[in-house]
């Protein structure tokens, strides 16, 4: 019956691919290694260029990488590192995801539509949660970085088994993530100018 909508496809792939980019704002290789995994057991299908999502280098590849990025982000300074590189990386991941859910739409659509939904999507959650460890390393020393860290990690797991078992849902969580972040992020700007002009002023 909802094949029958207009473009049901493409607006199925579309929420999947906000999800999925939803996911590597958190964690980058996390995400990856879902879609490889899913793909490798043929739980979702992929074509295209990006059949090597589903071949065994690149499980293997995202397994060990995926295990690497989770446990550096405990390890204090190493975590600060990889926020410098993580919105970067988060990004070309993101739209990397999103566009491999439209591998027959046209390649300039489709990386538009992976750069902007998908790159934007996972460079916003990305560098919400970079500020909120800063944030945590300033208040408490870095001893809840360990926390924010946790949370991301767990983030990226359920935004990626979510985009793939009920997309819909996916879409929805991960927009309301990014509008928390900015309206998180125009707030805390708006104190540190705030707290700047007191202290020109003293």
């Amino acid at each position: 019956m909802l094949d029958n909508i207009p473009y049901f496809p493409y607006i199925l792939s579309a929420f999947i691919g906000i999800g999925l980019s939803a996911a590597t704002g958190f964690r980058v290789f996390l995400p990856m290694f879902a879609v490889s995994l899913a793909s490798y057991l043929h739980w979702i299908p992929m074509s295209g260029q990006f059949e090597w999502l589903a071949g065994l280098p690149a499980l293997i590849t995202t397994g060990i990488a995926t295990i690497a990025e989770i446990l550096a982000y405990y390890i204090p300074f190493v975590d600060h590192l990889l926020d410098t590189i993580s919105v970067p990386m988060a990004t070309v991941a993101g739209s990397i995801l999103f566009a491999s859910q439209f591998a027959d739409f046209g390649t300039f659509p489709q990386w538009a539509l992976a750069i902007i939904a998908g790159g934007g999507t996972a460079a916003t959650i990305s560098s919400g949660f970079a500020g909120i460890r800063a944030a945590s390393t300033a208040t408490t020393g870095g001893l809840g970085n360990s926390i924010v860290g946790t949370t991301e990690t767990a983030g990226a797991g359920i935004m990626s088994v979510l985009a793939m078992a009920l997309p819909v849902i996916a879409a929805i969580l991960a927009i309301i993530l990014v509008v928390l972040v900015i309206v998180m992020g125009r707030k805390a700007i708006r104190k540190l100018r705030g707290n700047k002009e007191v202290i020109d002023k003293i």
